[in-house]
């Protein structure tokens, strides 16, 4: 029989447990988890660092705004993963990205369309929600139902791209060039941009290009390259090489030529072309007027996220690298707040569904974000930024241009 002691201990307890557990009912959600895989090292590293500003940026806005409302403020958590420099290397941050973090709701990267081959063909089999801003066809034309590209595909910028341009040389000039000369490298966006181009895009045009040009990154000397380009005196170069150091040694290899500064006027694909260490380098002479083909960018209605992430960043303007990252952290959030939930298949639901043409939809040329069944985003649109006076601006599509494009002259 137990003693009166024992008695008085069991009411205790009994009284403890009836009680409520001080703070349970302000216990903090668990975070929301959203990746990156983006090369931050190797020769694309510059690439993947703009991201992973943009995306940090992202990641700050949202919880300083109360994190995901529908989760009870839950805050995002953002982890990032290299791609390094190889196909091989960004296929095996993934693995590690599924292994070690078992409970992301979704993701972006991986920049180079090779790399993004590589690590959605791992993020596909752990059905998370992905996001990407490269161009190569390929990576939607797998049937995959994880993937969801932003850009205009590499085959629809290239029937976009050159059309525009021509229309731009004609107005500035009374002319339309007839002969281009083609610089690429061997990656998965180039190949996809340059298949219909060869196929029909330039016959369309009545263009003949005197030159066309392959070669494999990293490059190491231009000089042959550009001897072919000065002898066949074409009317424009489409250059077409994808990290920032081909990209100087193209453009020195220019002035060494006397080509530079607009005596050839060059057009470039991809957002390597409009970092502020190009102009650094190769000289604002060099690249004056020098017009890049981009998925996305700072522009008209855009000017306050452009001045923040200057004033954070000390960078001297935003480019596609980070404007997008910033904008798939935003989809990302967009979607768990409408699932309510962060399961990542009950994500993917509600990025299928989206038809957002407001909030972060305005981050994207074209204004609109909705996904086809194969993760292409419906109405992308191009956009044309272009080195003026040592600076990059934006001068098409018309409702996010800050100034006319000029088309260099000799």
């Amino acid at each position: 029989m137990a003693n009166q002691a024992t008695l008085k201990r069991r009411a205790v307890l009994a009284g403890a447990a009836s009680l409520p557990i001080v703070g349970a009912a302000e216990a903090e959600p668990a975070p929301v988890t959203f990746a990156m895989i983006s090369p931050l090292s190797g020769p694309w590293a510059r690439e993947g660092e703009l991201q992973r500003m943009g995306a940090e940026m992202a990641v700050d806005d949202l919880n300083a705004a109360g994190g995901i409302k529908a989760l009870g403020g839950a805050k995002v958590r953002l982890i990032q993963y290299d791609a390094g420099d190889s196909a091989e290397k960004a296929k095996n941050a993934a693995q590690r990205m599924i292994s070690q973090e078992p409970d992301i709701s979704g993701g972006f990267g991986a920049w180079l369309s090779t790399f993004t081959l590589a690590v959605t063909e791992v993020t596909e089999r752990a059905e998370i929600p992905w996001f990407t801003q490269s161009y190569s066809d390929a990576i939607t034309n797998r049937g995959f139902r994880y993937i969801f590209q932003s850009s205009p595909t590499a085959v629809d910028q290239a029937e976009k791209a050159l059309p525009t341009i021509l229309d731009l040389a004609e107005r500035a000039t009374g002319k339309r060039p007839k002969r281009v000369a083609i610089i690429s490298d061997n990656t998965a966006s180039a190949v996809s941009f340059l298949k219909p181009i060869r196929s029909h895009v330039l016959a369309d045009l009545g263009l003949t290009a005197v030159v066309d040009e392959v070669f494999t990154p990293p490059l190491t000397d231009a000089t042959t390259l550009i001897q072919r380009v000065r002898s066949a005196r074409p009317d424009f170069l489409l250059a077409l090489p994808s990290n920032v150091p081909d990209d100087k040694i193209i453009l020195d290899k220019l002035a060494e030529f006397g080509l530079g500064g607009g005596k050839l006027p060059v057009v470039g694909n991809g957002g390597h072309w409009a970092t502020p260490e190009l102009v650094a380098n190769a000289g604002k002479d060099v690249v004056q007027g020098m017009m890049i083909i981009t998925a996305g960018g700072a522009g008209k209605g855009l000017e306050d996220i452009e001045r923040r992430f200057m004033a954070r960043t000390k960078e001297p303007w935003m480019l596609q690298e980070p404007i997008m990252a910033y904008g798939h952290i935003m989809l990302l959030a967009t979607a768990v707040e409408r699932a309510g939930s962060s399961d990542r298949n009950k994500v993917a639901e509600q990025i299928r569904a989206f038809d957002l043409r407001d909030g972060p939809a305005l981050l994207f040329p074209g204004r609109h974000v909705q996904y086809d069944a194969a993760g292409r985003r419906v109405d992308a649109k191009l956009m044309i930024v272009q080195w003026q006076d040592g600076r990059i601006v934006t001068t098409d599509p018309p409702e996010m241009a800050v100034a006319a494009t000029i088309w260099p002259k000799g």
